[in-house]
C-alpha cells in the first residue's frame, strides 16, 4: 500500500456498523481508500430509521458518523442498489476487499394461524412506518384499533408500545413521520398489551426503556403482581445480572402503584404465548396459552399449561427477533440468518472456507443483539482481520484503483448518486424546517423527493 495504490476497501451499507468500519480503517491504515455504499440516499441506517423518535439522544452519535464521512479517503455513495445498480463482480474488480454491513431487515414470524390477517404485522414495518422509511409510507392504519397486543419483550417492543401509549402531545416534538403522527393523532388506542412468552428474569429490555413506561403522561401501568413470582431457578440466572434485578425493581413497583385513570393503559404480560390471531378477514383478538418455566441446562423454557385466554384486540405487532436476508453472489446461512463467517472474515459456507477478501460486520455477522455502541467493537474486530490478511498482502494488480472509475460506472448505468454533501443539503432541508415546527426535524419519506432536495 502507498499513496498512489492505497487500499480500496467498498463497505455495503452506511448504517452504524458501516460507518464504525469506515472509521477504523481510516484510523488503522494510512494509505486506505473506502466507499461507503447504501441503498437509500439518506446515511446512518438503523439511527435514522430505528431509533425511537423520541430518543433524540441516541440520534446523537450521527455528529460522530459526519466527522468519519468528511474524511478524505471516506466517501459515501448512496441510493446505490447493491445487487441491482452494482453487484458483486463490479465490486472484486474495483475493490481489494469489501465488508458487507448490511444488517437484519427481515423479521420471524410467530407460525400461528391467522398471520395473515390485516392488521397483524412485524414491529419492524411500524417502526419503519412511523421513523419514515420510504419503503413503508404507504398507509398504516391504528385509527379504529381500541386494542393492541405487542408480542416481545425486547426494546423493540417497548418503543412501539411507548409510541402507541403516548398522546399527540407527546409525540409532536420528536421527528416522528408526518404521516405517521397524521394517523396517530386519531388513534382510538385504550389499551397495549406487551405480551412475553417467559417471566420478568427472561426479559430482554433495558431498565431504562422500561423506566419510560412509568413516565407516559396519558397511559397508566398494569402489571399482574402473580406474574412477577420469580422462581428458584431465574433468581440463580440473575444473581449477577443488575440489569435484570433493576428491572425486576422497577416493574414490581409498576405493580403496586395504583391507577390513575389516565387516557390509555399498558398492560405488561408474562407467561403467556400467542398460539392464534382470529378474526374474519382481520384481526380481532388473539388466543393466548399460559406458560411456566421449565430449566433446561443452562436455560429456562416456556412449557405451555394447556390453559387459554383470549384478548380482544384488533391490531397484533410482533417483535420476536430479526433476521439477515441472503445478498446476491454472498454466501448465506440460512439457518442463523447470517453470513457465514470467522471474527468478520466470510466464509464460503458455515463452518466452511475464507472468501478472499470478503468480510462483515454488525447484525449480519453475529445475529440481531446488543445496542448501537456494540457495532464499533464489532466492526473493529473484523476491520483488525480485514488488516491481518490484506494490509500485508500484494495488492491485486487486477483491481482498478481509480476511484472515479466507479463514478463513471454508475453514471453511465444511469444511477443518480447522492455523495455526503448533497445529503448534507437534505438534512439542512429537515433540520430547518423541524426548526419552523419545535422539532428536531421534519423528514422527507420519499425517495424521489430526497433526490430532488440533493440535486446540485
Amino acid at each position: 500500500m502507498s499513496e498512489s495504490r492505497p487500499l480500496r476497501v467498498a463497505i455495503i451499507g452506511a448504517g452504524p456498523s458501516g460507518f464504525y468500519a469506515a472509521e477504523a480503517l481510516a484510523k488503522e491504515l494510512e494509505h486506505v481508500s473506502v466507499d461507503l455504499f447504501d441503498r437509500l440516499p439518506t446515511p446512518y441506517g438503523l439511527v435514522r430509521f430505528g431509533v425511537a423518535p423520541d430518543h433524540q439522544k441516541i440520534k446523537s452519535v450521527t455528529k460522530m458518523y459526519e466527522k468519519t464521512a468528511q474524511r478524505d479517503n471516506v466517501r459515501f455513495l448512496g441510493n446505490v442498489a447493491f445487487g441491482q445498480d452494482i453487484n458483486h463482480e463490479d465490486l472484486k474488480r474495483h475493490y481489494d476487499a469489501i465488508i458487507y454491513t448490511v444488517g437484519a431487515s427481515s423479521d420471524r414470524n410467530l407460525s400461528i394461524p391467522g398471520e395473515e390477517l390485516l392488521g397483524n404485522m412485524s414491529a419492524t414495518e411500524f417502526v419503519a412506518w412511523y421513523n419514515g422509511h420510504p419503503d413503508y409510507e404507504a398507509h398504516i392504519s391504528v385509527v379504529n384499533a381500541e386494542a393492541v397486543a405487542v408480542i416481545g419483550m425486547g426494546n423493540v417492543a417497548v418503543d412501539v408500545t411507548r409510541v402507541l401509549a403516548k398522546s399527540v402531545d407527546e409525540l409532536k416534538t420528536s421527528d416522528i413521520a408526518d404521516h405517521a403522527l397524521e394517523v396517530l393523532k386519531d388513534s382510538k388506542v385504550k389499551d397495549v398489551y406487551m405480551i412475553g412468552r417467559r417471566g420478568p428474569a427472561q426479559a430482554k429490555f433495558t431498565t431504562k426503556e422500561v423506566r419510560e413506561l412509568g413516565e407516559l403522561l396519558n397511559a397508566d401501568i398494569v402489571v399482574d403482581e402473580a406474574e412477577m413470582e420469580i422462581d428458584e431457578a431465574s433468581l440463580a440466572s440473575i444473581e449477577n445480572d443488575p440489569t435484570t434485578k433493576k428491572n425486576i425493581e422497577v416493574l414490581t413497583d409498576f405493580a403496586k402503584k395504583p391507577l390513575e385513570g389516565k387516557g390509555r393503559r399498558v398492560h405488561i404480560r408474562f407467561l403467556a404465548s400467542p398460539v392464534e390471531v382470529m378474526g374474519d378477514g382481520k384481526v380481532e383478538a388473539i388466543k393466548l396459552e399460559k406458560n411456566r418455566l421449565e430449566p433446561s441446562g443452562d436455560y429456562i423454557n416456556a412449557v405451555g399449561t394447556g390453559e387459554y385466554e383470549t384478548l380482544a384486540v384488533q391490531m397484533v405487532l410482533r417483535s420476536v427477533g430479526y433476521r439477515g436476508v441472503a445478498l446476491p453472489g454472498v454466501p448465506f446461512d440460512e439457518r442463523r440468518g447470517v453470513i457465514p463467517n470467522d471474527k468478520g472474515v466470510v466464509l464460503d459456507a458455515p463452518k466452511g472456507k475464507p472468501v478472499g477478501g470478503e468480510y462483515v460486520a454488525g447484525w449480519i455477522k453475529r445475529g440481531p443483539s446488543g445496542v448501537i455502541g456494540t457495532n464499533k467493537a464489532d466492526a473493529a474486530e473484523t476491520v483488525e482481520q480485514l488488516i491481518a490478511l490484506q494490509g500485508e498482502a500484494e495488492l491485486h494488480d487486477d483491481v482498478n484503483k481509480n476511484p472515479e472509475v466507479v463514478l463513471e460506472l454508475l453514471q453511465n448505468r444511469g444511477v443518480p448518486y447522492i455523495t455526503f454533501d448533497q445529503w448534507l443539503k437534505l438534512d439542512k432541508l429537515e433540520t430547518e424546517a423541524g426548526l419552523a415546527s419545535g422539532r428536531p426535524r421534519v423528514k422527507l419519506t420519499n425517495v424521489q423527493k430526497m433526490l430532488e432536495a440533493c440535486a446540485d
